[in-house]
């Protein structure tokens, strides 16, 4: 075999052998880097099988706070022969009490109007009967009805008894609903969660003790919270105002405000 003959034999062979090993080296490297997605996968929470050994507990925190805001709301009323009579009326009777509030100190941002209408007044007439027939009644119209309702936040509780009495003097026909919140009530169910998630932590603790397993992590959670209220004053009230003299303040106990939370949390075990 000569020089160049021999050459040729020598590619022909060398060359296939390459493009192989190049294959298997980039399958290689394909099947270590799926290996190595995969177990970084697996670290997180809700990833792979789902745990067939688990515990669930329940917990309950609450917080108490002593109420810093009060919310009433009023009505004016007023029914004329005519609507703008009507209207005139009330948006007077609601000026007075707009001014009388904000010289109370109350800001205007804490007054807002959530209800205004007008409704016809109608009395139903019955026509007198004869022997033999008994015609048919019909309305007639009286007038109309002109009413606003205002609600207010008085961030000084201490004022909110004093106020509910008085805008009954200024042309007031109803106040009603004497509520009182905690104007940063999201930092305390905040808290009340925290206690919640503690106790149902202690609680998983305890048991997986006394069941002689170990708690792996969670993997579900689920919460329940609101406020309870306690010492609401006249909270839901409605009371009737007349023309009568001022009535003396009314007493009001702010008591406290309970914010509890329910939680649930399951746990795997092993």
């Amino acid at each position: 075999m000569d020089e160049r003959t021999a050459d040729k034999f020598i590619s022909a062979t060398y060359w296939p052998r390459t493009a192989a090993a190049a294959a298997l080296g980039v399958l290689a490297l394909f099947l270590l880097v799926a290996t190595v997605n995969e177990l970084r996968s697996s670290r997180y929470i809700g990833t792979g099988i789902s745990p067939t050994n688990t515990i669930y507990v329940s917990g309950e925190g609450s917080v108490f706070a002593v109420p810093d805001t009060a919310t009433f709301s009023y009505t004016v009323q007023d029914t004329q022969k005519d609507v703008q009579t009507a209207q005139d009326n009330i948006a007077k009777k609601a000026n007075d009490i707009l001014a009388y509030l904000k010289s109370q100190g109350v800001d205007e941002k804490d007054i807002q109007t959530t209800d205004y209408s007008v409704s016809p007044q109608y009395e139903w007439n019955q026509t007198a009967c004869t022997s033999d027939y008994c015609p048919p009644g019909r309305q007639t119209l009286t007038g109309y009805q002109a009413s606003e309702t205002v609600t207010v936040k008085v961030r000084d509780t201490t004022k909110a008894g004093g106020l509910l009495s008085a805008v009954g003097t200024k042309g007031a026909t109803q106040v009603s609903g004497l509520n009182f919140t905690v104007a940063d009530e999201k930092s305390l169910e905040d808290q009340a969660r925290g206690k919640a998630i503690m106790n149902a932590q202690a609680k998983a603790e305890t048991l997986a003790s006394q069941l002689g397993v170990s708690l792996v992590r969670v993997v579900s959670f689920s919460e329940n919270s609101g406020p309870y209220y306690y010492g609401k004053g006249m909270g839901g009230a409605t009371v009737a105002m007349d023309s009568a003299p001022a009535p003396v303040a009314p007493e009001i106990s702010l008591g406290q405000n309970k914010i509890t939370s329910n939680v649930t949390v399951t746990y795997e075990i092993r």
